[in-house]
This record gives structure tokens, sequence and C-alpha cells, in this order.
């Protein structure tokens, strides 16, 4: 079997500079530049146009990271509902003026959530409705645009949570992510299971992976082979995969994507 293809999150600097290699695979790619309430609510055609620019020619996997600054999907204010509403669909404006067909979502489930959601019997409940409320305009709109909301984990500690939530819309349009370095920090810190648990319990659901290295104390964003994630045995859990999701490196320090594509390489992981 082949070996994956790895692509990278970058800003428009970034790209700049990892253009060619980006290129010369169709590498998976998703660009950071446009989640931050600053350009989103300012103009950012200049950027996207020269991002569409730097990206003639390239017939791979498009994605952006989506809004998350200051605001989580499962606010029960209907005023801050109807402010992540608004974000949702600037962050699809993006999509729709750069090409992307993946958008980066935050889980709404904290470590706090974990420890008391059964304390009342409508607090799961609850939570899913307020999600709904909060992004369910937005999934309808991707599906009309082709564009696949991916759900990352942040302080997810059981898996199947964020699961249930993305099966009860119901949508091709929503589907999950998994952030290695999150995942990492959660085994290590707060008792979830390890990275490659992830991978598995997200199944057919999983479209997306943040790869990076982390040690399970902080969300490090290290380049990967300076962590102490297994990533055999995560590869492994990819492969099994019957579709092969979208492969990111989201490293803290963008000069570590060689250092991490030769980890990869030398073990056999990916290309």
């Amino acid at each position: 079997m082949a070996l994956p293809v790895i692509g990278a999150a970058l800003d428009t600097a970034g790209l700049e500079i990892w253009r060619d290699w980006i290129l010369e695979k169709n590498r998976d790619l998703e660009l950071q530049a446009f989640h931050t309430a600053a350009v989103l609510d300012g103009d950012w055609s200049a950027e996207a146009a020269h991002t569409r620019k730097l990206l003639d020619g390239y017939t791979g996997r498009l994605g952006i990271h989506g809004p998350f600054w200051g605001f989580g999907i499962a606010t029960s204010d209907p005023e801050v509902q109807r402010v992540v509403a608004r974000r949702m669909d600037q962050g699809l404006d993006v999509c729709a003026a750069v090409g992307a067909t993946h958008m980066v979502i935050h889980s709404p489930y904290t470590t706090w959530d974990y420890k008391n959601l059964d304390n009342y019997p409508d607090n799961r409940r609850n939570l899913m409705d307020n999600v709904h409320a909060c992004i369910g305009a937005a999934v309808r709109r991707a599906e009309d645009q082709g564009v696949t909301l991916v759900m990352e984990n942040i302080e997810d500690i059981d898996p199947r949570d964020r699961q249930r939530l993305v099966e009860s819309f119901g949508s091709p349009a929503l589907r999950l992510s998994l952030d290695t370095g999150h995942a990492h920090y959660a085994h290590g810190s707060t008792g979830a299971p390890p990275v490659d648990y992830f991978v598995t319990a997200a199944g057919a659901l999983l479209d997306h992976v943040h790869l990076q290295d982390a040690d399970g104390h902080a969300d490090r964003h290290w380049a990967i082979g300076e962590g102490t994630i297994l990533w055999p045995a995560v590869f492994r859990a990819i492969a099994a995969l019957e579709v092969r999701p979208r492969l990111i490196l989201e490293l803290g320090d963008k000069a570590g994507i060689r250092a991490s594509m030769d980890y990869l390489a030398r073990m056999g992981l990916g290309e």
C-alpha cells in the first residue's frame, strides 16, 4: 500500500515559503489566515485573491481553519448563538472565495463536561440542542456549498461524545477531525484513551487529522518525533480506515515541517 501523502496547515506567509512542496504532490492544505475576528470583520478579499494566485495549478484538497477564538459552539445564550452563527457564515464565505472544501470547527466538550454532564438528566440533550442552534444553519449551508465542517477535539476525553454529536445532525457536511496533540494532552493529563483509540473510535466519520507531537502535558504543536506520541500505532489506525482522511501537519514552528517529514519517511509512515 502506498504511503499516505502528508500536507500542512499554513498561513499566507507560510504558504509562500512551502508552496512548491505543497504543489509537488498536491498535498492536503489548510489555510490558517482567515479565522480571527479582526480578519473576518475586515476586508480579506485581497489576501484571498493572493492565496488563489499562489495556488494556481493546485488540485489537492484545500480547506481552512474556521473561526473559534472567543466563543464556544454550545453556548446557551441566544444572543451569543447568533454571533457564533455569523462567524460560521463568515468562514463559509472565505471557503467560497478560495475554493476550500473543508472548514475546521472546535468541539464544545470540556474536561468539566466529562465529569458533570450526567449530573442532571437533560444536560447532554441541552448541550446538543445548543450546538444545533449555533451551527445548524452553517451545516445546511455547507451541504449546499460542497464544504465539510470537521469538528476537532479540544479537551475531549471520551471521543464518543463528539461522535454522537456529529451523528445527531445526520449530515454528510459535518464530520470529525482529530488533533493528535490535543488527544495526547487529554490522554496524559485527564485520563483520555491514547491517540490511536481516537482514530479508531472516529472510524468512517474521521475526515481530517491535525498531526502534531506533544508530551501529554500541554498543546505543544512540536515537530513529529519531538514528543511522546506513538506514531506507528496512530498510522496503523489511520491505515485501517476505509477512506483516508486529510493529513495535515499543524506545527507551531513551520520550520519543523522538513524534520517531521524526514521522521515520517524514516519510520515508513508517510511521504
